[in-house]
């Protein structure tokens, strides 16, 4: 008894030397014995022995009043613990670049170029995977579900600006019979709920669904039928097109397919399609050419000219070319689409799509037109 009592008195660590060691393989707490020499030399019952250059030996966060260090040539999560200060401060004066956590130059282009491959990756998703993916749901999108979602983002709509609809019986019936020629026109098989809001914002905007909105700002401005009904079929474009459901896939990605599966239209989906996709109308270039290019199709079916509309958006905008940002902006430039409308003006061919008092009702339906 008294020789084992010995040998185990003999292996047990001295405490002056000892410290806490972490390996980084796994969360295991162990007691291990620490040599100076050339380097430091780490050894414990079960471990191997192991060593650190001192020039290696970082120090890493730790509590107060304990020195904890790491290495850069050893596991990059293993720790080492001291928390007698007498041997703490024997090890801080061997370990000349203890303090000193700059990364050196190899670890620096590494990181650099993890970011660099990060940032090409989102930039890619961002390019292509996400509007390949909208462009692929979007057809699977049920009708009923689309119409959810304009009902649900109607009445934000009508807050944003705050705005509503004008209720004059003979200016809503000559609203109707316009839009009824352009969406027969058109071939669009989809119910259209027209209405102007009395709003001084001129603009005009399709919500899913069919609900089609004209702002009085944009009414105002219009000198004749045609200007309107050139507006009205570019909105008709983006309904058949479905573009604003694509735009919601878009912007709002996850958390539009969750409430796809589980019918919610009233969460974080519909907040980004009335925020972005419907009160700025954020639609892409293409998206916008295109509901151009059905506008012009639809206006000429009708017989009637395109250019007028390209000369109301112009009154409405101006010239855009010259602002340093418009490559920024989400429709094509207007003096561009005023050319484009214009070249392929006609003489009229097919009959007025309203009469004068119609037009007069129409311009009128949200009160007496100001004289201005």
């Amino acid at each position: 008894m008294e020789f084992t009592a010995n040998t185990a008195e003999q292996a047990a660590p001295d405490p002056v030397r000892s410290a806490v060691y972490y390996d980084g393989k796994s969360s295991r707490k162990r007691t291990v014995v620490l040599a100076f020499g050339d380097k430091l030399v780490i050894s414990g019952e079960g471990l191997p022995s192991e060593s650190w250059d001192y020039a290696d030996i970082r120090r890493a966060d730790g509590a107060p009043g304990v020195l904890r260090v790491s290495c850069l040539s050893a596991s990059p999560l293993a720790r080492l613990e001291i928390r007698d200060a007498t041997l703490a401060a024997d090890l801080e004066s061997r370990c000349a670049r203890l303090g000193d956590n700059s990364l050196d130059g190899r670890s620096i282009a590494r990181i650099v170029g993890w970011s660099l491959a990060a940032a090409a990756s989102i930039v890619l998703v961002i390019l292509f995977a996400i509007p390949l993916a909208a462009d692929r749901l979007t057809p699977l999108v049920p009708a009923s579900f689309e119409r959810r979602l304009g009902d649900a983002a109607d009445a934000q709509m009508k807050a944003v600006f705050g705005g509503h609809a004008c209720k004059a019986e003979a200016g809503q019936a000559a609203l109707v019979k316009l839009v009824d020629a352009l969406r027969k026109s058109s071939g669009l098989d989809l119910a259209v709920e027209p209405a102007v809001l009395d709003t001084p914002i001129p603009n005009a905007f399709a919500l899913p669904g069919g609900k089609v909105y004209l702002l009085k700002g944009l009414l105002a401005k219009a000198d004749d039928p045609d200007e309107i009904a050139g507006v009205l079929a570019h909105e008709l474009g983006h309904l058949a097109h479905r573009d604003s459901v694509r735009e919601v896939i878009y912007n709002g990605g996850t958390s539009f397919l969750v409430g796809l599966l589980f019918g919610d239209v009233t969460g974080s989906s519909t907040l980004i399609f009335a925020s972005r996709s419907l009160v700025t109308a954020t639609y892409s270039r293409e998206a916008e050419q295109n509901a151009d290019s059905f506008a012009i199709e639809v206006m000429q079916r009708l017989g009637r000219s395109p250019k007028p509309m390209g000369e109301l958006l112009f009154r409405v905008t101006g010239k855009e070319g010259d602002n340093p940002l418009s490559i920024l902006a989400s429709h094509p430039l207007t003096e561009d689409r005023l050319k484009r409308m214009s070249e392929l003006d006609r003489q009229a061919a097919g009959p007025p799509l309203l009469t004068r008092t119609e037009w007069t009702e129409l311009k009128s339906i949200c009160g007496p037109v100001s004289k201005t």
